[in-house]
């Protein structure tokens, strides 16, 4: 069986891209062209929200579920770049063939790994392989929407209608997982510029472990586990987080009582 991947990133404004497109100089502090962004992008669509291919890539988590082995991680050191990152993420696709999960991966994260590993010369032959290497990937690949290679959960659940689409946080908690802690996706900028990118990391690795959950619980529904199976998918978290005995994650355990059902 193949490996399950499931990944969640974090983004921040990508500033030097900004200062580039808006010739922009060192006068002009980062916070400034930041707010500059928020700005126009509030006048023209009511949102913060700034265009995928100007969000830049601080934190890759991964879950990788394989056998009887379960490992939850941050993808580079603290100081790797964007570029380096991207790659690592890509090269355990090409080199697992893994299938991926996410939770609106679709309408953000692979949007935005695309962008910025172009932006980076990243290469990932094996991603986008559509059948022309490989004739199995014309039927399951990592690209059409309604292939399971890459599964995005949150899309799937909402029959890929927008407006049914439920947060991820809302999903975990209503089911009795933990859900966010301690930070959310706006808050992430302002976790930067204080120089918080640790607990950046940390607090997507939580998310991604969230992701991981829902995903158990979905293979539950869909006849993959039994009941006793998706128990024993939770006592297998529990007991791999309890291991590494860091704070991100004796908070998130002690956030978890036993499941209700």
């Amino acid at each position: 069986m193949n490996p399950t991947l499931v990944f969640d990133i974090e983004t921040i404004p990508d500033i030097a891209g900004l200062r580039v497109l808006h010739g922009l100089d060192a006068r002009v502090s980062d916070a400034e062209v930041a707010e500059m962004a928020f700005q126009q992008r509030r006048q023209k669509t009511g949102s913060d929200f700034i265009q995928h291919h100007l969000q830049r890539i601080v934190a890759i988590s991964c879950v990788l579920r394989e056998g009887d082995n379960f490992k939850v991680w941050s993808l580079g050191g603290l100081d790797e770049d964007e570029g380096s990152i991207i790659q690592r993420f890509f090269d355990g696709i090409d080199k697992y063939t893994p299938q991926i999960v996410s939770w609106n991966g679709s309408g953000f994260d692979l949007p935005v790994l695309h962008y910025r590993g172009l932006i980076h010369g990243v290469q990932c032959a094996r991603y986008w392989d559509m059948g022309e290497d490989d004739k199995e990937f014309k039927w399951n690949n990592y690209i059409s929407r309604y292939h399971m290679r890459h599964l995005d959960l949150m899309d799937l659940l909402a029959m890929y209608g927008g407006r049914a689409n439920a947060p991820l946080d809302d999903l975990a908690k209503l089911i009795g997982f933990p859900g966010k802690l301690g930070m959310d996706g706006s808050k992430v900028w302002e976790a930067y510029q204080a120089g918080q990118l640790a607990d950046i990391r940390n607090y997507c690795e939580t998310d991604v472990v969230n992701t991981y959950l829902v995903f158990a619980r979905f293979q539950m529904m869909r006849g993959n586990l039994s009941r006793d199976g998706f128990k024993r998918e939770c006592d297998l978290v529990r007991a791999e987080l309890a291991k590494l005995d860091v704070p991100h994650w004796r908070e998130y355990l002690a956030a978890w009582p036993e499941m209700r059902n």
